[in-house]
């Protein structure tokens, strides 16, 4: 190349080569030898960590099996099969004495009450027979009805009600709800 095709030196062309000693070589190994042996030694205590982590669950884990063992219940496994009536009763007092815990006082009196077996049993037999939905409705229908009409025809003719009109008619209603239902039952099968 000739004089006249170099460029000039400025500091936009001009290219400095760093001058590093071999002493500042050799204080960067170190240093990044250091950096390696800290991390590595950082790996090993998180390992190291991790273990005594796992150990101590293990160990917190055959411990509390231990004390939770014997509270548990018998360790023989559930029968197959339905639930008996043992089980069933077990689990709705159960139930009961976990929704009562959490009530005010007077609410939990009269749920005790209205829970107790006599208070239940008594109440799915009067369900069962003689306040039947279709009964209470027809009653409360053909009282509706009948009262309507002994007023108004009462009241054109002049007399006077002596209040038993509305007991009577509904229970004419009631009876024709039974008797609904009796009907409907033989006919279809079906409850």
């Amino acid at each position: 190349m000739s004089t006249s095709e170099q460029q000039p030196q400025n500091p936009e062309n001009s290219v400095e080569t760093p001058k590093v000693s071999a002493e500042q070589y050799e204080s960067l190994d170190q240093k990044i030898e250091k950096n390696v042996e800290h991390v590595e030694s950082g790996e090993k205590a998180a390992e190291k960590a991790r273990v005594e982590a796992l150990e101590t669950a293990i160990s917190v884990e055959k411990g509390g099996a231990e004390k939770k063992g014997p509270k548990e219940g018998p360790t023989t496994p559930r029968r197959r099969g339905g639930i008996s009536k043992k089980e069933k009763t077990a689990s709705f007092k159960k139930h009961m004495k976990n929704v009562q815990a959490e009530m005010p006082a007077p609410q939990r009196a009269f749920s005790k009450l209205i829970h107790s077996p006599v208070v239940e049993k008594t109440s799915e037999l009067v369900g069962s027979t003689v306040a039947r939905p279709n009964a209470i409705l027809s009653g409360a229908v053909v009282a509706f009805f009948l009262v309507l009409a002994v007023y108004i025809v009462a009241k054109n003719l002049g007399y006077v009600l002596s209040g038993f009109e509305t007991i009577g008619a509904f229970i004419i209603g009631w009876v024709l709800g039974i008797l609904y239902d009796y009907f409907r039952v033989l006919v279809t099968g079906k409850k």
